[in-house]
Order: structure tokens, then C-alpha cells, then sequence
């Protein structure tokens, strides 16, 4: 199943997003490119990707070029090797597929399931629960996807929220893994389900900034914001933290899992926290400023020059810098997004 997701992302982001990018006026063009320099590049290859003050004042002599020029010089070589608009765009639409679709077909699934209206029923005649063949698939489908994005977080952009991420994943996998062995795919769609509520709506915030669609994207980022708050930090931790730590409990007992699987509930949660509050940070400075003028979970690297980013920053909760490498990983950004 995990090739078959990695055929599905290849396949749609040649044959589906491409041309849907190049149609809204999307260019592959990449960050500007940083001036040859024999000297400046085995520094950068061989040593640091960052010199210090010092290491800059060297430089300067060594070149007889202003410390200001070199600092640009090797803001411009971290940044070539970002991704273009273009293949951000890409990533963008199949995540938004993929989380489009399992999120319908798990509300669907789980329309006609009665753990969805009585948490209660996830626990009774417990361990001795059918496993049917929609609710077999549904769970393959979501760890593999999971598993493909551990796997391409080490070959994407370094970002400030690796290591959230990271453990996001490690304890996503765990838990849809564990809970399968376990046979708490009850619960483990719920938790699902809740999950992919509000990651199409981000994605979809994010193709909308990738075509400079301002409004458009805002108000998607809004309503992410929205959904995200009350999915994560209350129906989450009062309906499946509730039917876990509490529920459980009472009508089947203390059963030997019980810490493990409660423990990487409770992990996600304080994962929800921090999220929250990022967005709800960056939120609130668009409100104040009318203008965000840097992302708190966006890239290392900013892709405009870093003095002129208050001067060039346009209104908005997300800006476009001109040379279009916004990205986003999680949740916001201000001239920048940063890749959930």
C-alpha cells in the first residue's frame, strides 16, 4: 500500500497538478541563484551553511567584499535549493486529495457505525470485534499515507517543526499500528476521522496562496483555524480522550495496554496544544498588524532578503514573496509556508 501511494502522489502531481499550476499562471521558476564563487561555495559545501560574525569578517577581507554582500551571497545558496512554487503546488493537491477523500469516505463509513454516536459501543464485547473489510482498508490506507510522509520529511525542507512533526508521525503510526494489533479500530477511526477534518482545509488554504489568491486563502486559513481549535482542543480531548481514559476503564478495566495507548493519545495532545497556539499567535498578529510579517513554523530560510522583509511584505495573513517560495508544512505563514 505504500507504493501504491507513492504511484498515487507521482501520478497526480504529473498528470493532475502540473497542468492545473501552469493554467492559474504558476511558473517553475526557482529562488534567485546565488553569484559563482569557488571560495564562498567550499565554505558553504565544506564547512558552514551559516558563518558567524567572525568567519564573515574573514570572508570580507579574503574577497575584499562588504560582510552585508556575503551574508547575501550564502542567504541566496541556502535558498536555491528550495523547492520551486510549482512542485509546492503539487505536494499541495495531492495532500488535498488524499485528505479530501478519506476524510468522506471516513464520515461516511462512520455515519452508519454505532461508536459514532455512543463512544460506549467501542468498548463492549471488547477484544471480540469484527473487522470489516471498509473499516481494513480505511486503517492500511492511512498508515501507509502516514508512512510516506516520515519517509519524505528527511528529503524535504529543513523546517523549524521537525522535530513536532517527527514525533506527530512516530506517535501516529504507533498508534494506528498499536490500536490495529490491539483491535481498537473503533476508537482508532474516530481519532482518524477527527484528524483529517481540518487538514484538507490547510492544504487547500496553501494551493490557494501557491496562485496568489489572497482572499480566497485567508478565509480558508480561518476556517482552518476554526475547525482545527475545536476538533483538536475540544471535541478531541472531551470525546476520545473521555472514552479512552475514562470510558474504557470502567467497562473493561485497567487492561495491559491501557498506559501505552492512553500515553500516545495523551502525547497528540500536547502536540494539539502547541499547534494551537502558533495559530493562534499568528492569527492574532494579522489582526493587530493587518500584515504577518514571519511565519513562527516557517522555513529556516527566508526567501526574500531578510532587510527588506517588513518593507515588502504585503497585506494578508499569508504573503507571497516575489520569487514565490512560500511553503507551508503545518498551519501558517507570512511570506512563507512551511509543510501536517
Amino acid at each position: 500500500y505504500l507504493v501504491l501511494i507513492q504511484l498515487f502522489l507521482g501520478n497526480s502531481c504529473r498528470f493532475i497538478a502540473k497542468p492545473c499550476a501552469i493554467n492559474l499562471g504558476i511558473q517553475d521558476s526557482g529562488p534567485h541563484r546565488a553569484q559563482p564563487n569557488a571560495i564562498l561555495e567550499k565554505v558553504f559545501t565544506s564547512i558552514t551553511k551559516s558563518p558567524d560574525g567572525k568567519r564573515l569578517e574573514g570572508l570580507s577581507k579574503q574577497l575584499d567584499w562588504d560582510v552585508r554582500k556575503i551574508q547575501r551571497w550564502f542567504r541566496h545558496r541556502r535558498n536555491q535549493d528550495k523547492p520551486t512554487t510549482l512542485t509546492k503546488f503539487c505536494e499541495s493537491m495531492w495532500r488535498f486529495t488524499f485528505y479530501f477523500g478519506i476524510f468522506f469516505y471516513g464520515i461516511r463509513f462512520l455515519w452508519t457505525a454505532p461508536w459514532f454516536w455512543d463512544t460506549r459501543q467501542c468498548w463492549y464485547n471488547y477484544p471480540f470485534q469484527p473487522l470489516t473489510s471498509r473499516l481494513y482498508y480505511y486503517y492500511i490506507l492511512e498508515l501507509a499515507f502516514y508512512w510516506s510522509l516520515m519517509f519524505s520529511q528527511f528529503t524535504d525542507i529543513k523546517r523549524k517543526d521537525f522535530l513536532i512533526m517527527f514525533v506527530h508521525h512516530l506517535a501516529t503510526i504507533g498508534l494506528i499500528t498499536f490500536s490495529y494489533m490491539n483491535n481498537m479500530v473503533r476508537v482508532g477511526t474516530l481519532v482518524l476521522c477527527l484528524h483529517d477534518a481540518s487538514d484538507f482545509l490547510l492544504e487547500a488554504a496553501k494551493l490557494a496562496n501557491y496562485a496568489k489568491y489572497q482572499r480566497l486563502c485567508d478565509a480558508f486559513f480561518m476556517l482552518f483555524g476554526v475547525v482545527f481549535i475545536v476538533t483538536r482542543l475540544g471535541i478531541y480531548p472531551f470525546w476520545i480522550l473521555n472514552t479512552t481514559l475514562f470510558e474504557s476503564w470502567e467497562l473493561i478495566g485497567p487492561y495491559p495496554s491501557w498506559w501505552l495507548f492512553n500515553g500516545l493519545l495523551v502525547t497528540l495532545q500536547v502536540l494539539h496544544v502547541i499547534w494551537s497556539y502558533l495559530i493562534i499567535r499568528t492569527a492574532s498578529k494579522a489582526l493587530v498588524r493587518g500584515k504577518v510579517s514571519k511565519d513562527d513554523r516557517s522555513d529556516v530560510e527566508s526567501s526574500s532578503e531578510e532587510e527588506d522583509v517588513t518593507s515588502n511584505s504585503t497585506k494578508g495573513i499569508f504573503s507571497t514573496s516575489s520569487n514565490g517560495s512560500n511553503r507551508l508544512n503545518g498551519h501558517v505563514a507570512g511570506g512563507q509556508w512551511t509543510g501536517e
